[in-house]
């Protein structure tokens, strides 16, 4: 098969895949967020808003978590062969966790009595924690650095355990709920809706707080990401990621005392792509720090070019139902409708 030596191949399988994971950050970020949300709702009837404002569209989020690590597994096997052995423990109780919650949003449903939907939510509750805050391990111990050797992982099995990675932890879980209040606050009403504010207004400022000590720890865990931040002339296009976060931050308050219901959701996603970019700026163009380039753990040419083809229809595919059931689905959910 031609190889199509004119393009770079692996750094289009980077943004493919980068893509890929920032749209499953994005999109299950906020319906893990919902279900982060269950520990701190007393109310059953909201409860069950709660999950039928994510019910049509919770599943297919899911999706670009298999398209982003299939293609890291296709494209990069390099880097894949490092990185599952380096957070085996993470990453095993992250899809452990999603498997107990999507056993737990069926089996909801299900439940003829008060006592075992309540379990059933406590499980909910509990997943979508586990699962999130496991994600956050699993990114910071990719970024703190990964020991290679022989382009083999090298180091102990809890060697992803720091400070920084329970820190990276605490900030995704915050983050997903924060997402999953302001999508309440778009989708519901009433006393929900009330509640939904007042949590993200709190989340709010927690996660800005997470965003401002994480993004100090982050050069100081090497010092090619100090360079990459601070040094001159590349601090000319690094210094409007904090700059833009400062305003999107003034955006969501505006619209937060101005009680709009859509502009929080998008300016919670503005920080979560300014986070994403600047761990971008941070590892580029590593893909396993300090010691993996994209280039150095690329599948051969031809390998990338048939698998791209492949690429190129499935994704619009993906967008467009993904597109088509969030305009089906859209409005406010309110009290009574069902899932099932």
């Amino acid at each position: 098969m031609m190889t199509l030596p004119f393009l770079d191949l692996p750094l289009i399988w980077a943004v493919l895949i980068a893509f890929a994971v920032l749209a499953y950050v994005v999109l299950d970020g906020f319906d893990l967020g919902v279900g982060i949300l269950f520990a701190v709702e007393r109310e059953d009837e909201a409860r069950g808003v709660m999950l039928n404002s994510v019910a049509p569209v919770w599943d297919g989020n899911e999706t670009w978590l298999i398209l982003g690590g299939g293609g890291l597994f296709a494209v990069f096997p390099t880097a894949y062969a490092v990185i599952m052995p380096a957070l085996y423990p993470a990453i095993i109780a992250m899809l452990l966790a999603l498997v107990f919650r999507g056993v737990a949003f069926e089996f909801r449903y299900r439940a003829t009595s008060v006592r075992g939907r309540r379990g059933w939510d406590a499980a909910f509750a509990l997943g979508s924690t586990a699962a999130a805050f496991c994600q956050g391990l699993a990114l910071g111990g990719l970024v703190q650095g990964i020991k290679v050797v022989h382009d083999a992982y090298a180091g102990g099995w809890f060697d992803w355990l720091t400070g920084f990675t329970l820190l990276c932890g605490i900030a995704v879980v915050a983050g997903y709920a924060l997402l999953g209040a302001t999508w309440l606050v778009w989708r519901t009403e009433g006393a929900l809706q009330f509640r939904a504010r007042r949590h993200a207004r709190a989340l709010a400022a927690a996660v800005l707080g997470l965003i401002v000590v994480v993004s100090l720890w982050t050069p100081m865990l090497s010092p090619a990401f100090s360079r990459r931040w601070f040094s001159w002339p590349g601090i000319l296009l690094t210094s409007p990621v904090p700059i833009l976060v400062a305003l999107l931050a003034w955006g969501f308050w505006r619209a937060m005392s101005r009680r709009q219901e859509r502009a929080p959701f998008f300016c919670v996603i503005g920080w979560f792509v300014l986070c994403y970019l600047g761990l971008g700026i941070s590892l580029w163009p590593e893909i396993v720090p300090p010691s993996l380039t994209i280039w150095q753990a690329a599948a051969p040419p031809a390998s990338q070019a048939f698998l791209l083809v492949g690429a190129l229809v499935l994704v619009p595919l993906i967008l467009a139902y993904t597109g088509y059931a969030y305009w089906v689905f859209r409005g406010k959910v309110h009290a009574g409708t069902h899932y099932h």
